[in-house]
């Protein structure tokens, strides 16, 4: 029972507990018992804290390294424990994470002083007892170099691997498999890098170079994307929000890869657009600016609450041409039938393609995931397919790197769908970023382009009347209905 209080009087962390060591077991607790997001939870004790800028600076190293690098932290816990980690006080494997993470891997303070400060917190939190083990783990992690703590390099060995590069065995086998041994380390390893802030410059109120040269002289240390001609990359900037330049709606959060997605769209003025699972709204937007606010963009979600950011940052950046609606996609989808130019089915998935910035998913995902997930992205695609008009189109798009979310999904749909065909993706990319097609489709990946890792299929269906070029009626001339990604 006391154990228990300690832990909730631990876990509602207040304003006025200021230590980022703290703070950041705290938030990593909870990111691992409740599914929390380790971003918000973040946003929200820096915002309540106030801390001094170098501590907020360590808060946020501690709390995405230690996510990051989970899976090498554990390696080396367990040769130290006596139990296994999963047998432990979840409080108590988690402080002993986040300080394996600075002793592994920051110079910031003497070994000695972060191990006494987490010792004295594991004793005010849990006690003695626990004090004596957190003490003993972490003056033996101090005490040898770090090297000796890393898994052999270059082993064929996927669970050494696994350990060496802090991903879940079971994604190491699905990149493996997919990429090779060589070119999945580099995706692994670039999965554990700081994901890049991108702004998306508001087409409608200045070009990209007019917003770089008002950040920079503002102080922000911003320059021009290498893959979106609307992109801009910023350095040293604590939140989007606190720029002048964002609350005016010149700008949006968006990363490069994410904003090819309205590139290989392409609506324009005068359309109807469909945006399915819109929720928050950064391709929304971009889709409206496209059309110049002419026309109509509906934006559908489950969420409300994501919506009415979405309305919200339609409103920051000036369209009105945007109409939000709640709606589940599975179940039916606003509109009459093929009565929309453009759909787009932004659809939900594993997320295996953001773990820059949510390095906590990979710790969450199970194999079994992916096909749950492909079959709810079947359902959606289905409903989105009977909104889209004669020679409209239809746009897939995932930010994940799994086959069976990505081209078996649009594969099985071409099957089942003979009047839609797919279209190369490099035909309607800037002329920039062309080198990020995988034919047929649009395949970004962190490790070759330094952005989230995305997929996107570009679907057309034909003009009444019109028979698609290369296909036939016959089901046995297309047996697969798309090219397999080379």
């Amino acid at each position: 029972m006391q154990a228990g209080r300690v832990l909730r009087d631990y876990l509602s962390v207040t304003p006025h507990h200021k230590n980022p060591r703290e703070l950041a077991v705290g938030i990593v607790d909870r990111v691992e018992r409740r599914n929390a997001y380790a971003d918000v939870l973040l946003s929200a004790r820096l915002d309540e804290a106030a801390l001094p800028p170098a501590d907020g600076a360590l808060l946020t190293r501690l709390v995405y390294g230690t996510l990051r690098w989970r899976g090498r932290i554990d390696w080396v816990l367990a040769r130290l424990l006596r139990d296994p980690l999963d047998k432990l006080d979840p409080l108590v494997r988690n402080l002993l994470r986040v300080g394996g993470y600075e002793l592994l891997f920051l110079d910031r303070v003497p070994s000695y002083a972060t191990v006494n400060e987490l010792v004295e917190m594991a004793k005010r939190r849990m006690g003695p007892g626990k004090a004596r083990l957190v003490n003993a783990v972490l003056r033996r992690i101090a005490g040898r170099e770090r090297e000796a703590w890393s898994p052999a390099a270059g082993t064929g060995n996927a669970a050494e691997l696994a350990a060496l590069v802090s991903h879940p065995p079971w994604l190491v086998d699905l990149w493996r498999e997919r990429f090779g041994t060589v070119e999945s380390r580099r995706l692994m390893e670039a999965g554990n890098e700081d994901a890049p802030l991108v702004l998306r410059a508001n087409r409608l109120r200045l070009t990209r170079d007019d917003l770089v040269r008002r950040l920079r002289s503002h102080g922000v240390e911003a320059w021009a994307g290498a893959w979106s001609p609307l992109a801009v990359r910023l350095r040293g900037a604590s939140s989007p929000a606190r720029l002048a330049e964002f609350r005016e709606g010149l700008c949006q959060v968006q990363g490069e890869a994410s904003q090819m997605i309205g590139f290989l769209a392409a609506p324009e003025p005068g359309m109807r657009v469909l945006d399915v699972c819109a929720a928050p709204g950064g391709k929304t937007t971009h889709l409206a600016e496209m059309m110049e606010g002419r026309g109509e963009v509906v934006a559908c979600d489950v969420s409300v609450r994501g919506l009415e950011k979405l309305a919200d940052n339609a409103r920051r950046l000036g369209l009105d041409c945007i109409r939000t609606q709640v709606c589940d996609a599975v179940r039916g989808l606003p509109g009459e039938p093929e009565s929309f130019d453009r759909v787009l089915v932004d659809a939900p998935c594993s997320g295996l393609g953001t773990l820059r910035a949510h390095p906590e998913i990979r710790w969450r995902r199970e194999p079994r995931d992916l096909r749950r997930l492909a079959a709810l992205q079947a359902d959606i695609l289905e409903q989105a397919a009977t909104r889209v008009a004669p020679g409209g189109l239809l746009v897939y798009a995932t930010c994940t790197l799994s086959r069976p979310e990505n081209e078996e999904v649009v594969e099985g749909f071409l099957e089942r769908h003979r009047e839609f065909a797919v279209e190369e993706a490099a035909e309607h990319l800037p002329s920039s970023a062309r080198s990020m097609a995988a034919e047929p489709y649009f395949l970004a990946l962190p490790h070759r382009h330094d952005t989230e890792g995305f997929f996107a299929a570009r679907l057309r269906r034909p003009a009444a009347g019109r028979v698609v070029p290369g296909r036939s009626s016959d089901p046995q001339a297309n047996p697969r209905g798309s090219v397999p990604l080379s």
